[in-house]
């Protein structure tokens, strides 16, 4: 076949530019959240994220939410047991991978989740526990915290902002010590690591890392872009996909802070309400 005829059919086949010179190795990725129908947060922010890695992102949704960037209208929880029939046929088609957790709003769901990865012995979880959404809304009712802590046992990595850190420890937080004293408190839930993501603490992005052994903290400048929507979501993430692709944890938490620092710089303007992210910065 010549030169040419091989171009066109190349260019007649619609197959992705990138597939055409190289078979890519696939990463995968697994986000268990709820859908946010806005496109900015959720589930949806969740699978642009891991696209901009390069990683194939499935998806077991937990709830459908009725929202948008100026907030939340309603809340339909999908049932444990199908949120469980989701997993199972994810994980014995695609197999075992990193897998995120975002809004779970029952208790029975969550110990759905529990029972998958003991199942299936996912190791590389990283649990962002989503209670209040950016607008204020109320995401998960208080009983289902205990059953979210069992989870956070089973977690590589837990990352709660300061509001989801201030009632995962029962502290309040307005200090960098006291960013530390509520990752010990959320350390001693069996989670082998914390990152307290602190952006709306004092001047700095700051987010704090404990292992067990070591605070590290992680500084970037403030983007003054005012309210944003699905911050959260993504950097989780962006975290989980850096997991996917064999970075060490500490080496794709500054990945995914580099990343969302970018998203958020490069912002967009979508709606009537808080800005979204650029996942493809």
């Amino acid at each position: 076949m010549n030169a040419e005829r091989k171009i066109k059919d190349l260019i007649d086949s619609h197959r992705p530019f990138r597939s055409i010179l190289v078979k890519p190795r696939v990463f995968k990725a697994l986000t268990v959240a709820g859908s946010d129908p806005s496109g900015g947060a959720g589930i949806q922010a969740d699978l642009k994220t891991f696209s901009s890695f390069d990683v194939y992102g499935s998806a077991v949704i937990t709830a459908l939410t009725a929202q948008n960037t100026t907030g939340v209208d309603g809340i339909f929880t999908v049932e444990a047991d199908f949120i469980r029939r989701q997993l199972t046929m994810v994980l014995d088609d695609l197999g075992p991978q990193p897998l995120k957790t975002g809004m779970i709003p029952t208790t029975a769901a969550i110990d759905v989740i529990v029972a998958a990865v003991e199942q299936y012995k996912l190791k590389q979880l990283v649990v962002d526990p989503v209670l209040i959404a950016t607008s204020g809304d109320k995401l998960v009712v208080e009983s289902t915290l205990d059953a979210l802590r069992r989870l956070m046992g089973h977690a590589l990595l837990v990352t709660p902002n300061l509001s989801e850190a201030a009632q995962l420890s029962g502290l309040t937080l307005t200090t960098f010590d006291d960013m530390k004293d509520a990752a010990l408190q959320i350390y001693q839930t069996g989670v082998r690591n914390v990152l307290i993501k602190g952006g709306h603490l004092l001047d700095d992005a700051t987010d704090l890392f404990f292992d067990g052994k070591e605070f590290i903290f992680l500084k970037e400048k403030r983007i003054p872009v005012g309210d944003t929507h699905g911050t959260g979501c993504t950097y989780s993430a962006a975290i989980t996909a850096g997991l996917a692709k064999g970075m060490p944890l500490l080496d794709a938490i500054v990945n995914a802070k580099i990343y969302i620092t970018r998203a958020l710089k490069f912002h967009l303007d979508v709606g009537k309400g808080s800005k979204v992210l650029n996942f493809r910065v």
